[in-house]
């Protein structure tokens, strides 16, 4: 096999060809089983597709697309929950040469305006009930919107958009694809398959470009998978970890289960009734279920077996002993291929990440890049042997590009410490980043929008120690002058411009906010006295939010 193989082989990677692929060799295996909610959370109904139905389907949405004037290696935006239209715009998209684009359905006000302004997209699929959202911001190059559900023209009356935007029904995208050409040319694994928004830093949202190469890469960083497997994909499409599950299971000929989103009562149901034999799990979602006393788990009526947990916290390896199954765990991040994996055995201590995976070089470093001993905390570093398997930068954005590939190596902003025998053990982030029910959420963008209120003058946004192995967000404000700042105000008026998971649960008032000379927030005091006797919890409070459940 000679160096530049896997690199050059489209089938292998490049995720139109692999359809294709196992399209011809097993048309009627199963890919893909699709659950709705019902009202209380229960299974509804469900669609099965075949490799044959997702090839063809596949092929009219990437026909409708290219009838839109979709390009190659345009955007496409995805706004949609999971269900076959995500998937099939996901897969449309690729399948013409364009790039899958998908927008968090919680993103509203400034942080959707980016992604808009961003991208530059000029095509939209999305739900019917966040097409209001839009009309709060500037949606830039947007000219078309398709709607999933509903009719188009109630959708533009009720969402009142611009006369400039064409709302299309669904049925769009679902053409005939006898007679379609196919696109422009053929992707190739070095060419951009995604951009995925995450918000990384204490800067605003940023896009990774996201090879085929690397995404396939990141899929396939577990072995030991065949076509008997099914993954269980209960995370939304616009992240990666529900992305990679059901590119592993393209390539190896298995099959997934794609289900609206994660419910402790309903977990163990959902494994036995969909036959799952892996799945992700969230490390709160570990605290969650092994917290379920009543539980209604029967071993003898489930095909789960193995399950990787991120991060890795005792509650993991309390739910391997409980249940019996097999647990790992990984490091990656959006811009990386899993460069680090616990791999088949079974780890025990929690905040581990694994070892280096071959194919990866790693280095703890200080903030000047000079590496530190084993036991010391420093950054991680990371440079791959083979190219496209890192993202090669963020979209439309050179300066922060650069800041994070300086040096030569990519600079994840977490820090690590190595243990003698090259396990690499989680300490914290070093970028301020709130890691939330999983989701990253920038400090930043927090606070811009909190002093957006009328009575805040300044303030500050930090991760503390939350129930459930990840963190909560504290908020800590100080008021405009001659104002008094009264804590459920700030909150809901957060509430009307944020995603739910960057809502802060606690909020503190305070007279000044701690500062350098230099003028910059001492965040590192605000974090050292988190929680105090005075601090606000609107949880106590009675003020919940949730993500919504789009039907």
């Amino acid at each position: 096999m000679s160096p530049r193989s896997s690199l050059t082989d489209r089938e292998s990677c490049v995720l139109g060809a692999v359809l294709e692929r196992q399209a011809r060799t097993r048309p009627d295996a199963d890919f893909v089983l699709f659950e709705e909610a019902g009202d209380a959370g229960g299974a509804m109904g469900a669609v099965r597709w075949s490799y044959a139905d997702t090839w063809r389907l596949a092929r009219r949405s990437a026909a409708g697309l290219q009838a839109l004037g979709v390009g190659f290696g345009e955007p496409v935006l995805s706004w949609l929950p999971n269900g076959p239209w995500a998937l099939r715009t996901w897969f449309g998209a690729n399948l013409l040469g364009s790039v899958y684009t998908p927008v968090n359905t919680a993103y509203r006000g400034a942080l959707l305006e980016r992604v808009l302004r961003n991208s530059e997209a000029r095509v939209l699929v999305a739900h019917p009930s966040l097409l209001e959202r839009l009309r709060q911001v500037d949606t830039a190059e947007l000219r078309t919107v398709v709607v999933v559900g509903g009719p188009a023209g109630e959708a533009r009356t009720a969402a009142g958009l611009p006369a400039g935007i064409e709302v299309l029904d669904v049925d769009v995208l679902d053409r005939d694809d006898d007679d379609w050409p196919g696109p422009a040319r053929s992707p190739e694994p070095w060419d951009t398959q995604s951009i995925m928004y995450t918000s990384g830093t204490t800067g605003p949202s940023k896009g990774v470009l996201i090879s085929y190469r690397q995404h396939h890469a990141a899929a396939r960083a577990v072995d030991g998978m065949d076509e008997t497997d099914r993954d269980l994909v209960n995370t939304p499409l616009f992240h990666s970890a529900a992305t990679l599950p059901i590119a592993n299971m393209l390539a190896v000929g298995g099959s997934v289960a794609v289900v609206p989103g994660f419910r402790t009562q309903d977990f163990w149901s959902t494994v036995e009734r969909t036959g799952v034999t892996q799945c992700n799990l969230l490390g709160a979602m570990t605290s969650f279920l092994v917290a379920d006393e009543g539980a209604d788990f029967r071993p003898e009526r489930h095909r789960l077996r193995g399950i990787c947990v991120n991060p890795f916290t005792a509650d993991a390896v309390a739910f391997g002993r409980r249940f019996g199954v097999r647990v790992w765990t990984a490091y990656n991040s959006t811009e990386l291929s899993t460069p680090i994996l616990t791999g088949a055995d079974r780890p025990s201590t929690p905040g581990t990440c694994g070892r280096a995976r071959a194919g990866f070089d790693l280095r703890l470093v200080d903030d000047v890049d000079q590496e530190v001993a084993d036991g010391e905390p420093g950054e991680l570093i990371i440079r791959a042997d083979e190219p496209w398997t890192i993202s090669t930068g963020y979209h439309r954005m050179p300066a922060a590009t650069a800041a994070a590939w300086r040096n030569g190596w990519f600079h994840t902003g977490d820090a690590f410490r190595r243990t003698p025998d090259g396990e690499y053990v989680f300490v914290d982030r070093l970028k301020d980043v709130i890691r939330r029910r999983g989701e990253n959420v920038s400090s930043m963008e927090v606070e811009a929008e909190a002093v957006t209120h009328p009575a805040v003058a300044g303030a500050a946004a930090v991760g503390v120690a939350g129930e459930h192995a990840e963190q909560e967000i504290l908020l800590v404000v100080q008021a405009a002058p001659g104002r008094e700042v009264d804590h459920r105000a700030p909150v809901e008026h957060l509430a009307g411009r944020l995603p739910y998971f960057m809502v802060p649960r606690y909020l503190r008032t305070v007279d000044e906010l701690p500062l350098t000379p230099t003028g910059k927030v001492r965040k590192d005091v605000l974090r050292a006295e988190a929680v105090t006797a005075d601090t606000w919890d609107r949880e106590s409070a009675g003020l919940v939010f949730r993500r919504e459940r789009l039907t």
